[in-house]
C-alpha cells in the first residue's frame, strides 16, 4: 500500500432504477454495459484508472497507479468528456450521468476480495466525498470539491454551488460545477492568477534574451532553446521578457503544447489561432469565420490560405473562400507553407516575438510544422523561444542562429531572496527558512509553494511541522506539489 494524493471520480447513471422497471433485463444489461464501456474509454484517454464497477456506478482514480503532475485537470476534462459521450450513446434509452470529483491524500494499493471481485482498496475521505458530490450533481453535470478546485487555477469555467450539506461528512462542503475548459492563454497564467513573484537569479538569462531581440530588430531571425526541469522558471523568464518589451512595437504569438494532446495534430497551432481570433463558446460558424477573417487581415493571407485555415479550425466554407481541392499529402504541405508564410508576412510589418512552450509535449505534426518555421525565420525579424524539459532533444541545435539556454537551480542566497519575496511583511523564523532552503533544492516553484504552505499553517507550531520532513503530516508537502513529485517518483519505477 502507498500513501499518495489521488483525484477520485465517481460517475453514476441517472435514472437506472426507472430503466430497470420498464426494460427487459437483457436490454438493461446492454445499456449499462454500453454506459460502463463509454465511461472507461473516456477516462482512459486521460490516463484514469477504472478501480471498480458498482452496478450503474464507476469509481475512477487519477494519480494511481501512475501519477501525473496535472491529475486534477485530467479528471475534470475526462468528466466533461464522458458526460458528453454518454449523452450521445445510441442505446434503447436516452442516458444521462452525474459526476463527482475530489482530491486528497489516501492510502491505496491493498488488494481486497478475490477473483473478479478483487480490487485495489483506497482508504481516506476522498472517495466518499467524490461519491457524495456525485449524489448532489444535476444530470449531465460534473461537480468538484474545493480541494480539486484549488489545484486547477483558472483552467476551467466553474459555477459556485456554495456550501452543501453532504451525508456522512461533517460540516458544509464547498462545491463547484465544472462547465467547460477556460480560454486561458497558458497553464502558467492559469495557475498565477494572484500575480508573479519577483524574478530572482535570472538576470544573465534575461540579458541574453534581450541581446537576441536586438538582433531581431535588425531583421536577423533568432531561435532560443530554453531548457530546464519542471518548476525551474522557464515560463517565468518568458513572462519577464514580455514585461521588458511591453512598450516596444511588436507582434506576439504564443503556442502551448499540452500533455493531454500529444496525439492531436497541430493542437498548439489550432488553439493559438482560436485565441487570436477570439472565438467564444457556442458561437455560430458564420461568426467565427468573420472573426478569422478579421485577424488574418492583419497580415497578407491569400484566399487559398484562408480556406486552409478555416478547414484547420473545422469551420465550413460558406462560399467566401475558393474550394480546396488537394490530395491529403498536398493539403498537409500547403497548410505548412501557409502557416510559415503568415509568420513571415507578420515579420515584414513589425518584429515578431514567438513563444512555443512545453515542446516536450508537442505532437508530431506540430513538430514538423515548427521545424519548417525555424528554417524560414533566420532571414526575418522573428525571435522564437522554445521551452522544453531535458528529456526532449531539439533537432535544431548547432545552427548559427540557434542558442541553447539551460536554466540551473537557484543558489542559497537566491532562494532566501525568493522566500523574502513571498513572505513580505511576515518574516519566518531562521530555522524554518533554512528548512525550506534545504528541502526545495533550488527549484523556484518548490520554494514558492513550500513558503506559501508554511504561511498558511496556523501558528508557528504547525509551521515548524510543515517545514520539517515528517511524512505523517498532511502539510509536509503542499498539495500543489504532490502530483509533480509523485510523477517523478513513478517514473523511477520500483
Amino acid at each position: 500500500a502507498e500513501r499518495r494524493q489521488v483525484t477520485v471520480m465517481f460517475s453514476d447513471l441517472v435514472g437506472s432504477t426507472a430503466l430497470s422497471g420498464r426494460m427487459d433485463p437483457e436490454d438493461l444489461r446492454e445499456v449499462i454495459s454500453a454506459y460502463q464501456k463509454c465511461v472507461a474509454e473516456s477516462v482512459r484517454s486521460f490516463d484514469g484508472f477504472v478501480a471498480k464497477y458498482m452496478g450503474d456506478g464507476v469509481l475512477v482514480y487519477f494519480g494511481y497507479p501512475e501519477a501525473h503532475e496535472d491529475d486534477p485537470e485530467r479528471a475534470v476534462r475526462a468528466g466533461l468528456e464522458l458526460v458528453a459521450a454518454v449523452s450521445n450513446l445510441k442505446t434503447n434509452a436516452a442516458l444521462q450521468t452525474r459526476v463527482g470529483i475530489a482530491t486528497g491524500l489516501v492510502v491505496i494499493g491493498d488488494l481486497i476480495g478475490s477473483g473478479s471481485a478483487q480490487e485495489q482498496a483506497v482508504v481516506g475521505k476522498t472517495p466518499n466525498l467524490a461519491a457524495r458530490l456525485q449524489s448532489v450533481a444535476e444530470p449531465n453535470t460534473v461537480v468538484i470539491a474545493e480541494s480539486t478546485r484549488k489545484l486547477l487555477g483558472n483552467m476551467f469555467e466553474l459555477e459556485d454551488l456554495e456550501a452543501k450539506d453532504l451525508k456522512g461528512i461533517a460540516g458544509p462542503v464547498r462545491a463547484w460545477a465544472a462547465l467547460r475548459p477556460a480560454s486561458v492563454e497558458s497553464r502558467f497564467d492559469a495557475h498565477h492568477t494572484s500575480g508573479l513573484t519577483n524574478l530572482i537569479g535570472r538576470q544573465e538569462e534575461l540579458d541574453l534574451l534581450l541581446r537576441r531581440w536586438s538582433k531581431v530588430m535588425g531583421s536577423e531571425g533568432q531561435v532560443v532553446l530554453l531548457c530546464g526541469e519542471a518548476g525551474i522558471g522557464k515560463s517565468r523568464l518568458t513572462a519577464a521578457l514580455f514585461e521588458r518589451l511591453a512598450t516596444e512595437p511588436h507582434a506576439r504569438l504564443r503556442y502551448f503544447c499540452s500533455p493531454q494532446h500529444t496525439d492531436s495534430a497541430l493542437y498548439p497551432i489550432v488553439s493559438q489561432m482560436e485565441r487570436a481570433a477570439g472565438f467564444a463558446h457556442g458561437e455560430a460558424a458564420q461568426t467565427k469565420l468573420d472573426k478569422l477573417d478579421a485577424v488574418l487581415a492583419q497580415s497578407y493571407t491569400p484566399p487559398q490560405d484562408r480556406a486552409l485555415f478555416a478547414e484547420l479550425l473545422s469551420l465550413p466554407n460558406d462560399g467566401r473562400y475558393p474550394k480546396v481541392d488537394l490530395a491529403p499529402q498536398q493539403r498537409r504541405q500547403r497548410t505548412f507553407e501557409a502557416l510559415t508564410t503568415q509568420i513571415v508576412s507578420l515579420a515584414e510589418r513589425s518584429p515578431v516575438l514567438m513563444i512555443f512552450e512545453d515542446v516536450h509535449w508537442i505532437d508530431p505534426t506540430s513538430l514538423e510544422a515548427l521545424g519548417r518555421g525555424i528554417d524560414r525565420i533566420k532571414a526575418v525579424g522573428v525571435l522564437l523561444i522554445i521551452t522544453h524539459r531535458p528529456e526532449f532533444e531539439p533537432p535544431w541545435s548547432g545552427r548559427p542562429y540557434v542558442t541553447t539556454l539551460t536554466l540551473n537551480r537557484l543558489a542559497q542566497r537566491e532562494i532566501a531572496a525568493l522566500i523574502d519575496g513571498v513572505t513580505g511583511n511576515n518574516p519566518l523564523p531562521a530555522n524554518i527558512r533554512q528548512d525550506i532552503i534545504e528541502r526545495t533544492d533550488g527549484i523556484p516553484l518548490f520554494v514558492e509553494e513550500m513558503t506559501k504552505a508554511v504561511l498558511e499553517a496556523e501558528g508557528e507550531g504547525e509551521a515548524r511541522q510543515t517545514a520539517a520532513s515528517v511524512p505523517a503530516s498532511a502539510l509536509a508537502v503542499p498539495a500543489s506539489l504532490h502530483a509533480s513529485l509523485m510523477a517523478r517518483l513513478d517514473r523511477l519505477g520500483p
